[in-house]
């Protein structure tokens, strides 16, 4: 956002003069892919919050937000205009817009450069007034923006005012359930102008305080004011130091607090704060959920770099599915400037002796290596200097590999320098403060035994590339007039369609492992379609140049290949005995495959090498990083979770998703967290639960990128799947009062949508952690009330190790077959703030849960302290697992339609807790529970053959897996 700056200060005259040819209106040629450009009005809202077009098949979403801008490009720098054959376009009348989640673009051509530099300059000044904001100042303005908008959209006719029949569809609309004779109340008391009848904006905005008017903070404002309607700067500080345990409470600050929130002048002048202050501070970011102290880097940042977790990318170039979509180099500066600290590099032989990096073997779209390297240089250390990892998957030649290297040390200079780096003791990896500003490259190593002399060698090629089988493997050769473009349409068309069918499950629940049936059924599909087109071409000709399907069934015969030289070495079938001395790894019985590294490539590799699991041996040296698919460490995870936390303590172990998540999805990351595994890869272009948690958990911190592991990681070890892991640390226990909701709106893909019947919203809250602190309750249902539903419900859990736990804050909304998902937070335990605090909800403008909360310290093996209210329930709400050193709970089938149906408890009838397993969520791939005498869940040992079809295991897993064992 530096190139911003400048924009910053523009002239009144200038800034004025944007404004208004943007709200006015330019008539611009919108260029869509493998279409003529279509002509269109383009035009800023009055608010100067959303850029919009007419006409639009669908004119509510022909918008786009300027907060959802990331960029603006100028001249013809986008993929489609590159795509336009004609390219008889003026650059200097071409711009384009980048924004969203996935970086689409929308690419504009005006009719003279005036008025590109004029769109260009206003979004960019936009822009710039956003990136400056702090969170008091974006919260007011997005409050402001989203009273006006509901103003408007209410005021059907366009005349600026709203009429009773406008007021009461809006009501509806917000879900408020009032009396008409409440509102018509309401309705006359604002309207206080000679047009009798109708609201005006601002008469609208008095109404809307009356309507929005909250008891339960009115109450909590009397019963620290003496009954009076405002606090003294006495009473606030008291309210401050005992219900919201904040400390250094002094007068100033609560001056500075009633100078800030409260809107009449009157109070302000008397140094009190009225209801409607109080609200404002309430609502405001100093009241939220989230510790504020934790948006700056807090942690220690001085220990190795294997005492971390580190957010980590899958595949980053891609902006969707990872058969057919867009690779663009912009999603490395949209996920570098989120907080990523390490990112994918998939390099392939291009042409003219260029890298490219795309997802091999698939129809994804190319970019020039060089233009990757370019832009991690420019936007790795915009948001915070801490280490960036680049995670190279080589698949190029030797001499395409000397361009890698001449590119990564050209352009990344001094940032590849680590001569300076202080390391500390001998044989430990260096801290993320002593690599401020550095970029890490990980790829393979030339081996030692080689010699400093050698310009080339063979290493292990064991990489995410190769774990597809080689029959759903693209292998692209064209002839008899069948063209990319056919082909492209038609896969996407089959994919489309089977990935509908396989979406069928819980919107909250969206473990969608794509099986590898997608795969075979689009090949076979394809490959029927093709061979139909084919005959009716040839007419009975032989076809002399191979089709596109010649390749798709068959396994790779040859050795080499155009762009990587592969050799095959049978190894020793016999498996080392884990208890030698040096505790290695057991060699997996299987045929490796190994491809040539050229000597400069393999020196820039320092502090991060890639190995593969039969690589590895403990002799001591530190700087490995060990590569797994989750479905090989998902594995690992259940069979020897202490000895690879132990592993982990002293290197680094990359986990990445199964190459069968065709549609991007996101695997659970919770369990390889739980194993003190550092980078663990996630496709941040899919949005969805494990995004969320993701995001969730490294939001703290600052959002460097960094999150310390807790201690009992980094020393010693546990077993993370036992009932009472660390029985001789003190347990937190949170206590959950859900007390009201605000603003909660109706289903975002409700059927009828704004029109549909008023929600019946209910809170679920959810641990996710170690699995004996993995579970969920919730509230009863409010009818018809999602303005202000009251639940006033108290939840309590205890929380084994709140270190690595988070929790998620969940609304839905009741229905009589199921339950609708209306939105969510997720936090982590330990930037949670106790007191009263509002919880907004991710994504939406004003919805939020208010809640206060308590966390108490207990000891020993009691489970919590219930009070009455536990000597009374029959269920108690935590499962007896605290003897039990392997519980696992597994989700019995009545639990699941329950999930899938009516979710929500009765009407007026509390649910009671269920327990579930959080840490592993691929699908049917949990261990075999079983009941003991006692009737407590035990785990019981499973058959590595024993595996759905939907996740396919490498042969060599089906050796056992041994990891160095502590001598302790």
């Amino acid at each position: 956002m530096a190139d911003l700056e400048v924009y910053k200060n523009l002239s009144p005259e200038k800034v004025e003069r944007c404004m208004s040819v943007m709200q006015s209106g330019t008539q611009m040629i919108k260029l869509k892919r493998g279409t003529k450009g279509l002509v269109r009005l383009f035009y800023l809202d009055e608010h100067r919050t959303r850029l919009r077009w007419r006409p639009s098949r669908k004119s509510e979403k022909a918008k786009i937000l300027i907060d959802s801008i990331y960029k603006v490009t100028e001249g013809r720098q986008s993929e489609i205009f590159h795509r336009q054959a004609e390219g008889n376009f003026d650059p200097s009348c071409c711009f384009t817009i980048y924004h969203g989640n996935h970086m689409e673009s929308l690419d504009l051509i005006t009719s003279n450069p005036e008025e590109a530099r004029t769109w260009i300059t206003g979004l960019k000044y936009l822009m710039a007034g956003i990136s400056d904001e702090d969170s008091l100042a974006k919260r007011q303005r997005t409050h402001d923006q989203w009273v006006k908008q509901t103003f408007e959209e209410a005021d059907k006719n366009g005349d600026g005012l709203l009429n009773i029949e406008e007021i009461h569809q809006l009501m509806h609309k917000l879900n408020v359930n009032l009396p008409r004779r409440k509102v018509r109340q309401m309705f006359q008391e604002a309207d206080t102008d000679e047009n009798q009848g109708t609201l005006t904006f601002e008469e609208f905005c008095v109404f809307y305080k009356m309507m929005s008017l909250r008891r339960d903070l009115y109450l909590l404002l009397l019963s620290y004011s003496d009954k009076k309607d405002h606090l003294t700067v006495e009473e606030l500080a008291q309210f401050l130091k005992v219900e919201q345990k904040m400390s250094n409470v002094t007068l100033d600050y609560c001056l500075d607090i009633i100078m800030k929130f409260e809107v009449s002048e009157e109070n302000k002048v008397k140094n009190v704060l009225g209801i409607e202050g109080f609200t404002n501070f309430m609502r405001s970011p100093a009241c939220d959920v989230f510790n504020p102290l934790h948006h700056e880097v807090y942690q220690d940042m001085d220990q190795p770099l294997c005492n971390y977790y580190i957010a980590s990318s899958h595949n980053t170039y891609l902006t969707g599915d990872q058969l057919l979509s867009q690779s663009k180099v912009d999603m490395y500066a949209r996920v570098l400037q989120e907080g990523c600290r390490c990112v994918e590099v998939d390099c392939w032989d291009g042409p003219d002796g260029e890298p490219v990096v795309h997802h091999g073997y698939t129809l994804t779209s190319k970019i020039l290596f060089r233009d990757v390297v370019e832009t991690i240089n420019k936007h790795a250390f915009v948001k915070n200097e801490f280490p960036v990892i680049l995670s190279i998957e080589n698949h190029c030649s030797i001499q395409q590999q000397r361009k890698i290297a001449q590119y990564l040390k050209g352009i990344l200079q001094d940032k590849l320098d680590l001569s300076s780096v202080d390391t500390g003791e001998c044989r430990q990896l260096p801290s993320p403060q002593s690599l401020k500003g550095k970029i890490l490259v990980k790829g393979k190593k030339l081996p030692y035994h080689l010699g400093d002399d050698a310009e080339e060698g063979e290493v292990s090629d064991e990489d995410s590339a190769d774990e597809i089988e080689d029959e759903c493997k693209f292998k692209l050769h064209y002839s008899n007039g069948t063209t990319e473009h056919q082909v492209e349409s038609f896969i996407r068309k089959k994919l489309e369609s089977l990935l509908k069918e396989s979406q069928i499950r819980d919107k909250e629940d969206p473990d969608s492992f794509t099986v590898r049936a997608l795969l075979k059924a689009t090949h076979e599909g394809l490959n029927a379609h093709l061979k139909q087109n084919l005959d009716v071409k040839e007419s009975g000709k032989k076809s002399h140049g191979r089709s596109l399907m010649a390749n798709f069934g068959k396994h790779k015969k040859a050795t080499k290949s155009r762009s990587k030289s592969y050799s095959t070495d049978d190894e020793d079938d016999s498996l080392q005995n884990p208890g030698k001395e040096g505790g290695q790894l057991y060699r997996l019985g299987r045929r490796r495959r190994t491809m040539k590294l050229c000597r400069e490539l393999s020196d820039l590799v320092v502090y991060t090498n890639s190995v593969a699991a039969q690589d590895i041996v403990d002799d001591g040296t530190t700087g490995n990083v060990l590569s797994f698919s989750e479905t090989r460490a998902h594995q690992v995870v259940q069979q020897k979770s202490e000895q690879f936390m132990i592993y982990n303590q002293k290197q680094l172990t990359r986990i990445y998703p199964s190459a069968y998540r065709i549609d991007s999805s996101n695997f659970n990351p919770l369990p390889y967290w739980n194993a003190g595994c550092q980078l663990v890869a996630l496709n941040y272009q899919s949005e969805g639960r494990m995004m969320q948690i993701n995001r969730a958990k490294f939001k703290a911190n600052g959002n460097c990128g960094y999150i310390l592991k807790p201690q009992q990681m980094c020393k010693g070890t546990f077993n993370p799947f036992s009932g009472d892991p660390l029985p001789a640390n003190p347990k937190k226990q949170l206590i959950l009062k859900v007390i009201s909701g605000q603003q909660l709106p109706k289903p975002p893909d409700s059927m009828f949508g704004d029109r549909g019947e008023i929600i019946d919203p209910f809170v679920e809250v959810e641990i996710i952690g170690l699995p004996v602190d993995c579970c969920k309750d919730q509230t009863r249902v409010v009818d018809d009330n999602g303005f202000n539903p009251v639940w006033e419900e108290t939840l309590t859990f205890t929380v084994h190790m709140p270190e690595i736990a988070l929790v998620r804050f969940l609304v839905w909304d009741h229905d009589p077959i199921g339950r609708d998902f209306v939105g969510q937070r997720t936090v982590t335990f330990s930037s949670l703030v106790p007191g009263y605090r509002h919880v907004y909800l991710e994504g939406l403008t004003e919805a939020s849960i208010f809640v206060h909360i308590t966390i108490n310290e207990i000891f020993g093996k009691n489970r919590q302290l219930q009070g009455l209210k536990g000597l009374f329930n029959k269920n108690p709400r935590h499962a007896s697992s605290e003897n039990n050193s392997h519980y696992v709970r597994k989700r019995s089938i009545g639990d699941r339609i329950l999930r899938r149906t009516a979710s929500a408890p009765a009407k007026g009838r509390k649910k009671s807790k269920v327990g579930f397993q959080e840490m592993v969520e691929i699908k049917d791939s949990v261990s075999e529970a079983s009941r003991d005498q006692d009737g407590v869940l035990r785990r019981t040992t499973r058959s590595l053959q024993v595996r759905p079809v939907s996740m396919p295991v490498d042969k060599s897993l089906l050796g056992a897996l041994s990891l160095p064992i502590s001598e302790a």
